[in-house]
């Protein structure tokens, strides 16, 4: 009796072990953790980067004493870094250049146009002159003003208002209004102020050409934070501007 018992138990544990399976551990493809682990690579690559080209513009903003050519180089790097970065969160990343832009910036570095780059030979360097530009993103319409100083006095100004495309990250502007050492305003059709603007070197030629179709001139803005403004003028010029205290 007993051992038919033995035998009936051997043959229940035998059945039962007929239908159960050891559970498969379940891990991600090779593949898989593959991308991730390049996706994770590419993003810290890319954060590094631009921490490095910023750190360099700082240094150049405030000293002056940067290599131009390593200056430019570090202004298409932010450039070529933020492009992705607003493709991975464009809202986000253009409040954050809204959040930061009102205030007074001046003009630190310029590659000029494409087309005064051609007539310099492709030469760089830091702009000679004292420009502010000013934003002001917390009224409406927004306030925008571009000027050349002598100490605090401003030889000319132009005044105007702005938009900010949020989907292109784009700054687009008028100027309606010039003042002249800061006590004659004059009144300006945007064809008028564009001409003064690049005889000037505050704008460029391809904004008069904007503005006989009708069209505002832009910026397509980079970035902008508690230090430093970056971004490539319609005229295809890259510049830099520290914000003044």
């Amino acid at each position: 009796m007993a051992r038919i018992i033995i035998l009936l138990l051997l043959g229940i544990i035998s059945i039962a072990s007929a239908f159960t399976h050891p559970q498969p551990i379940i891990t991600p493809s090779t593949k898989r953790i593959s991308s991730l682990a390049s996706t994770t690579t590419a993003a810290a690559a890319s954060d590094t980067e631009i921490q490095d080209a910023k750190a360099l513009l700082c240094r150049a903003a405030e000293t002056k004493l940067e290599n131009p050519d390593r200056v430019l180089d570090a202004l298409e790097c932010l450039e070529r870094n933020c492009k992705q970065k607003f493709k991975e969160d464009s809202a986000a990343f253009s409040k954050d250049i809204m959040d930061n832009i009102s205030g007074e910036w001046r003009l630190i570095f310029t590659t000029g146009t494409k087309e005064r780059q051609k007539k310099s030979g492709g030469r760089v360097n830091y702009f000679p002159l004292k420009a502010i530009q000013k934003f002001d993103a917390t009224v409406e319409p927004k306030v925008i003003e571009n000027g050349i100083y002598a100490w605090d006095l401003p030889l000319l100004r132009f005044s105007g208002d702005f938009d900010f495309d949020e989907r292109r990250r784009k700054l687009e502007f008028d100027f309606d209004l010039i003042e002249i050492l800061g006590l004659i305003k004059i009144k300006l059709g945007r064809k008028d102020v564009a001409k003064i603007g690049a005889s000037t070197g505050l704008g460029s030629a391809n904004n008069e050409k904007l503005a006989d179709s009708g069209r505002r001139a832009f910026f397509d803005w980079i970035s902008a934070d508690d230090s430093i403004a970056t971004a490539r003028g319609g005229g295809g010029g890259l510049a830099l501007w520290k914000r003044v205290d």
